[in-house]
């Protein structure tokens, strides 16, 4: 008898538990951080994970690690020849090794260029470039633009 009334008792709170996750959920206003989605008229910055988002707010640059990412995005343009936001690069300075270092952040400037068909959905334009430049402290190594090229 004590087993049923704790097995009870324990899918009753579980049942509760999930009813004020799901509530509170539902209630929530929608998430603006979420990337907005592509258009035809407009080229995509391709992600880590292959998806296309456009005016995103958080981009991660090291996608091996995540050790370099860029964070609080405001996109002041967005057009076929080039974007450019300002935000944050936090990136971790690795001292003594990456695992037990400290993720530092500097203003930066970015600027998305070079839009090119995109292989794997030729409809589409993607940027080729991202350009990042420090108006004050970088992180040690770097040159004041910093220019890479995206996956593609």
């Amino acid at each position: 008898m004590r087993g049923s009334v704790v097995g009870t008792t324990v899918t009753l709170a579980a049942g509760a538990l999930l009813t004020a996750a799901m509530t509170t959920a539902s209630a929530s206003p929608p998430d603006t951080a979420a990337p907005h989605r592509s258009r035809a008229d407009r080229p995509v910055l391709v992600d880590c994970l292959w998806q296309r988002t456009v005016r995103p707010i958080d981009f991660i640059l090291a996608c091996g690690d995540g050790n370099s990412r860029l964070a609080g995005l405001r996109w002041s343009e967005w057009s076929p020849g080039e974007a450019t936001a300002v935000g944050v690069n936090v990136v971790n300075d690795c001292e003594p090794y990456c695992a037990a270092g400290t993720f530092r952040t500097y203003p930066v400037t970015v600027r998305l260029d070079g839009a090119k068909p995109w292989k794997d959905h030729p409809g589409e334009r993607r940027y080729t470039r991202i350009s990042l430049t420090y108006p004050g402290d970088r992180p040690e190594g770097y040159q004041q633009v910093m220019t890479y090229p995206l996956w593609d």
